[in-house]
Parts: structure tokens; C-alpha cells; sequence
């Protein structure tokens, strides 16, 4: 009996120990293609402001063009925006059945709408942008940090991604209490994309945000920015479940995230951002940014910068010229000249402040006119504007650097070595050591850093000698079973407390065989993955083919993908769920792409080399015809499509006439109703990788 209890107890624990390791293998497919597509999605951003920095335009039109698709339309001034989101010319029809909504909100709204959104209704587009223009209103009056005291409740409960996952949110408030005078929350960003309910997650912590404005803090997260919402699911949202008005909903969004509050300060000791910090991190700039400046932090185009450097070395007696930092020619500059014999006297510092933000502004907007740049401003003083105006008398920092602080909080990591580099992985932001984290604490007297962006397997995890905490709580984000999602409840003392779930039921039911076949969905992407990068796959093995037999060995099958997809996984240790086993040790690598190939197809009717490439850069080319379709309607017209291919075509150095460009249209506009909708964007894309 003693000898069948040992015998049983190693066989569970080796069982328990293969389970964990096909655990820690899928966790890091599914986070090694998630930071992938990051990185795809900063370098196609990088990729249109470097065509926006080279591109000339030709005419007028073409410089209307460029400037509704990527400048204007950004930001529109206060009484532009309240007329052209004007909630209350949308009527509502006596048919809805919906929650309706009044101001100011009460409790009774936010229990009408956890309800109606149980029972899956959807609330109507005028109320929909009524609430996010009292939310606008609310968050245009907070400064960039909050600040939350533990004295005027028993707790704080900080709350980290959702991203979309309206049944987490649902089952925090079941568990720990809906927001109320005593219930503080601090939910740190990243509301919204890749779930199916961002709006109502987002809908609900408005209208928390509106009841209880001392009690709700909301941070801004790296999705917090239509440029991400492009490519990750909540633009497509808006417009799918609200299609007349669906435009106007996300121009709201656009405005009211840029508003958000960048962080929240627990009793001076306890700093919650939603990535992290660089060994640049200055909380005094953060404190003082406007940061309704930044509404993408993905955009950072030099032809804004140009127009904004003369007013920073006026300000600061400064005056440069010739290139700018990337080495390329900069834009025409001009020089400020305020006049000092008309200026007010110094010692009142307000009507001194006014004078230099008029002056400067005059002359800024005339170099705009002369450049043709034209650039929306706020009309009325915000929380932010009125904190620049005290500090006029302190150096001014340009928009980079401010830009740079923001990219910095919403996109950085943690990492276990110590200094600060580059976030390569992400393709923004950087990963900062505990020595960072250390001298951070130190300069601002903080106790330790509590931040989220990183999906963990537990929902939160501690680094840096337990002074950065990471904090999630979608549970299952990447699949069924896959996380769990948790919260930290903060008291007086500062000490966390941690609740951990899964929202899902079905999680729960998992039998041990169907925990074994989680990995499979991982493997699936990756298998996709593997596919898309063919070609490239196909070089990189007959490097290490010398006799061009067809044949590499299995540790060189390894070294080759790696150096192909870079994505840090040990292939060595996939190769049994990828490739088939060989009893010399040697792949015949062409019939195992074949075999790839073959799993594709069987659901696509695409010829192969197309299909890899189809499956390579789908993502990208949605972004692209979204970023195209400024209206969101599902559809470009044909000018838009004009003007666009002429944009790529002088990148790519390729005379094409405006009568081919026109032909081309023409042929792929399949059911001729005068539009290109994104099935024939693809085609498109398709017969030009066919032409030789």
C-alpha cells in the first residue's frame, strides 16, 4: 500500500508538472503574438507619419485630402464639437424600450443600466452622447493626477484592464460592493478593445464617474486612443451597434479619452499609472501637460511640431535651425518677436500671462496660415491651461518631451535587470529596472507602483522587491482558463489585499482532459503564424540546407523560425506539438509547409502565395482602410482611394497616372455602386501581389 501511495503521488506530480509546463508554453504564445502586434501596429503608425512627413502635395486637393485624413479633424473646437454631437436634435422614438437617462444621473440610472445591460439592451444614441458630454465636462475640470484619500472611506479598490469584458465588471461589483460614498474604485485603463461590450463597460463607469466624482477615478490606458481602436475591435463596435449615429459616438470617445486623468495618487504614497516609468519620468511635467494635446499617443507628426517650436524658443530665448533630430529637413521656421515695450508689467504674473499666451498665439496662427497648417485649440481655460498660465516664469518643455512622459506611463514594462531601455517588444514605450523603480519612489517619496497593461496568469503579480505591483482583471483574456482576474483592495495602512475570480462559468466546469486541450487554440494562432511568414520561412531553412536536400536538422528548424518571427518562444520545446516526429532527426521542411498549407486552405479558396500574404498583413490592411475611411461607413470612395494610392506611390517612387489609378478603381469595385468596401480593398491588395 506504501509503495502504490508513492507510485500514485509521482505519477500526479509529474502529470501536475507537464500541466503547468504546457501552461507557462501557451501563456507565452498567446503574450509573445499579442506584443507582435503591437509592435505592427506603432511601426504602420510610424510608417503613415513618415509618409506624412515626405509626402508633398501637389494641388489643393490633395493637401485637403492629407489634412482631413491624418491632421484635421483631430480636435474640433468647443462650439464645433457640441454642434456636430448635438444630442438633443436626436429623437427618441416611443418604441425604445431601453434605459433612459436624465441629469443629473442618480444612483437609480446606474442600477437601470447594469440591468438593461444584463438583458442585453442597448441604450440609445441620444442618451449615449448626452453622457459623454457631462463626462467631458466632468474630466475637463480634473487635473492630469488625481488624488484619493484612504480617510474619507474604508477602502480603495484598484481595478486594472477590462478591456471589454463587461461580465468582470459585473462581478466586481458583485463581490466587493457597488461604488458608493465608503466604496472608492480606481479603475487604471484599457476599458475597451478585444471584448464584445467596451460601450457598456465604458456607458457604466461614466455614469459612476458622474454619480460619484470623489469616489470614481478613472486613469487613461494605451487604449484609450482611436488609433489603437482602430485596429483592436472598439471602433468597429460603435459602428456596428450604432450605425446611423455611430460617427458622431466616436468623435465623443475620441474627445473624452483624451480628457482622462494620466494617473492617481493614494495618500501621497501610493502612484497608480497604467504601464509604467522610464528614468526620464517627471511627475511636475505630468502634473502641468495638457494633456487633451495627446489625443493619440501613436501620433507624433513633425509637421505639428514645426509649427509649435517657435512659440517653445520664443519662450525660452532660444532659436535653432537646420535638421531636425531624424536627420530630415525640418519645416520652415519662423521668429517670434514680442514686443517688450508692449508688454504688461511682470509683477502681476496673470496679466503678464495672458499677454504672452495672446501674443505668442497670434503669431503662431499666422505661421499656420502660412504654411497651411491649421490646428483646433480648446477656447476656454481647462484645469491644465490654468496650471501652465501660473508657471509661466519656468522653462517650457517641447511637445516631444511631453509626449515622450505620456507614451512612457501608458506603455512601459517592468523588467527583472536593472536600467531603463527601449520596449522593442511593444514597439513603445521602454522596460525600466528596480533601480529605476527605487530612485522613482525616492525622488517623489512614494511607498511603491501599482500599474496594469500586462496580462498575468494569477491577475496580479509583484516585481521590483514588491515596490511595482501589476494589477488585471479581465479573466480569461486570451482564452477559457486561460487567467484569472483580480483586484487589491487598499486601506489606511496601505497594505493590499487581493480578490481573485473568473467571470466565466464555463471556466469553472473545465474538466482535466479539456485543461489539457487549452493549448490548442495557442498552437492554432501559431500554426497561423508560422504560415504567414512562408517565404521568409522557406529562406531562412535553405541557409542552413547546404546540399539543397530538402532536408535540416530539428535544432536548426528551431534556430530558423525564431530568426523569422522573433518571438522569443522555445521552439525547441513546441516542436512536438508542430512538427511531426522523425526517427533521423531530420525535417523535410518543404512538405512540412505544404502541411501548413494545407490546414489553411481547407477554409480559404485562395491561391497559397496569396493567402500568406493575405494572412501576413491582414491586421495592417484593416488599419489602413479604416484610417482611409474617416466617416466610418464601412465604405472609401473613390477619391479617397485616389489620393491614397497617390500617397503610396510616391513613397515607393512609382509614376502612375491619374487615368491608371482610375482604371484600377474601376476593375475592383465588383458590384459598381461607386464605393470600395474592405472585401474588395483586399482584392485590390490581391491583384496588385499577382502583378509582376
Amino acid at each position: 500500500a506504501f509503495k502504490a501511495a508513492v507510485l500514485i503521488q509521482q505519477w500526479y506530480r509529474r502529470h501536475v508538472a507537464r500541466l503547468e509546463m504546457r501552461r507557462r508554453c501557451t501563456w507565452r504564445i498567446f503574450q509573445s503574438i499579442e506584443y507582435a502586434c503591437e509592435q505592427d501596429q506603432i511601426q504602420l503608425h510610424n510608417f503613415f507619419s513618415y509618409l506624412m512627413d515626405q509626402f508633398t502635395p501637389r494641388s489643393n486637393k490633395e493637401r485637403d485630402f492629407i489634412s482631413r485624413m491624418f491632421i484635421s479633424g483631430e480636435s474640433y473646437k468647443e462650439a464645433e464639437l457640441e454642434k456636430y454631437c448635438d444630442y438633443e436634435s436626436i429623437e427618441v422614438p416611443d418604441s425604445y424600450t431601453g434605459p433612459r437617462l436624465s441629469f443629473p444621473l442618480l444612483p437609480e440610472h446606474a442600477t437601470a443600466l447594469l440591468e438593461a445591460f444584463q438583458q442585453k439592451q442597448q441604450l440609445h444614441a441620444r442618451y449615449i452622447l448626452n453622457l459623454l458630454h457631462e463626462t467631458r465636462k466632468h474630466l475637463k475640470q480634473l487635473p492630469n493626477i488625481s488624488h484619493v484619500s484612504t480617510c474619507y472611506s474604508e477602502e480603495v479598490t484598484v481595478c486594472g484592464d477590462l478591456h471589454g469584458q463587461l461580465d468582470d465588471l459585473f462581478f466586481i461589483f458583485y463581490k466587493n460592493g457597488l461604488p458608493s460614498p465608503s466604496k472608492s474604485y480606481v479603475f487604471n485603463g484599457d476599458f475597451v478593445d478585444r471584448g464584445k461590450q467596451s460601450l457598456e463597460v465604458l456607458v457604466i463607469l461614466f455614469t459612476f464617474l458622474l454619480i460619484y466624482p470623489k469616489e470614481v477615478h478613472l486613469n487613461r490606458g494605451n487604449h484609450e486612443d482611436h488609433m489603437v481602436n482602430l485596429r483592436y475591435g472598439f471602433t468597429k463596435e460603435v459602428m456596428q451597434k450604432y450605425k446611423v449615429h455611430g460617427k458622431k459616438i466616436l468623435k465623443m470617445f475620441q474627445n473624452v479619452f483624451c480628457w482622462l486623468p494620466l494617473g492617481t495618487l493614494i495618500d501621497q504614497k501610493v502612484l497608480i499609472i497604467h504601464g509604467g516609468i522610464s528614468d526620464t519620468t517627471d511627475l511636475d511635467m505630468l502634473e502641468k501637460i495638457q494633456r487633451d494635446k495627446f489625443i493619440s499617443v501613436l501620433r507624433m507628426k513633425k509637421r505639428k511640431e514645426s509649427s509649435r517650436k517657435p512659440e517653445i524658443q520664443a519662450i525660452n530665448g532660444e532659436s535653432k535651425s537646420g535638421t531636425d533630430a531624424a536627420g530630415t529637413e525640418a519645416a520652415p521656421r519662423f521668429s517670434l518677436q514680442l514686443q517688450s515695450a508692449q508688454a504688461p508689467s511682470t509683477a502681476n504674473r496673470l496679466e503678464f500671462s495672458r499677454w504672452l499666451r495672446q501674443t505668442v498665439q497670434e503669431q503662431i496662427d499666422t505661421c499656420r496660415r502660412l504654411v497651411d497648417i491649421s490646428e483646433s485649440e480648446p477656447e476656454e481655460l481647462t484645469y491644465s491651461s490654468m496650471v501652465s498660465l501660473k508657471d509661466v516664469d519656468e522653462p517650457c518643455w517641447t511637445r516631444q518631451e511631453e509626449w515622450k512622459q505620456i507614451l512612457d506611463i501608458l506603455w512601459s514594462d517592468p523588467m527583472p535587470q536593472e536600467g531603463c531601455r527601449e520596449n522593442k517588444v511593444r514597439g513603445g514605450g521602454c522596460y525600466f529596472g528596480p533601480d529605476v523603480t527605487e530612485k522613482f519612489l525616492e525622488k517623489y517619496s512614494l511607498q511603491f507602483l501599482i500599474r496594469s497593461h500586462e496580462c498575468k496568469q494569477e491577475g496580479y503579480e509583484f516585481c521590483h522587491n514588491r515596490k511595482v505591483l501589476t494589477i488585471f482583471s479581465a479573466s480569461n483574456y486570451y482564452e477559457i482558463g486561460s487567467n484569472r482576474g483580480a483586484y487589491v483592495k487598499l486601506g489606511p495602512d496601505l497594505i493590499p489585499h487581493f480578490v481573485q475570480y473568473q467571470a466565466n462559468k464555463a471556466a469553472h466546469m473545465l474538466t482535466m482532459t479539456q485543461r489539457q486541450d487549452i493549448p490548442e487554440s495557442a498552437f492554432r494562432a501559431l500554426r497561423e503564424k508560422l504560415f504567414a511568414h512562408t517565404s521568409a520561412l522557406i529562406s531562412a531553412f535553405k541557409a542552413y540546407d547546404e546540399g539543397n536536400t530538402g532536408r535540416i536538422t530539428l535544432s536548426n528548424w528551431a534556430t530558423a523560425v525564431e530568426s523569422v518571427l522573433r518571438l522569443g518562444l522555445p521552439w525547441r520545446m513546441l516542436r512536438p506539438q508542430l512538427v511531426r516526429s522523425t526517427e533521423d532527426g531530420m525535417l523535410e521542411y518543404k512538405s512540412w509547409l505544404d502541411d501548413l498549407a494545407m490546414e489553411q486552405r481547407s477554409q480559404e479558396h485562395i491561391q497559397s502565395s496569396l493567402l500568406e500574404v493575405i494572412y501576413r498583413n491582414r491586421s495592417n490592411l484593416e488599419t489602413i482602410f479604416r484610417i482611409i475611411d474617416r466617416d466610418h461607413s464601412g465604405l472609401i470612395s473613390f477619391e479617397e482611394f485616389q489620393q491614397t494610392w497617390k500617397l503610396f506611390s510616391s513613397h515607393m517612387n512609382v509614376e502612375v497616372t491619374d487615368d491608371g489609378i482610375n482604371d484600377l478603381v474601376r476593375s475592383i469595385d465588383f458590384n459598381k455602386d461607386g464605393n470600395i468596401d474592405f472585401n474588395e480593398f483586399l482584392e485590390a491588395f490581391r491583384l496588385v501581389k499577382q502583378c509582376p
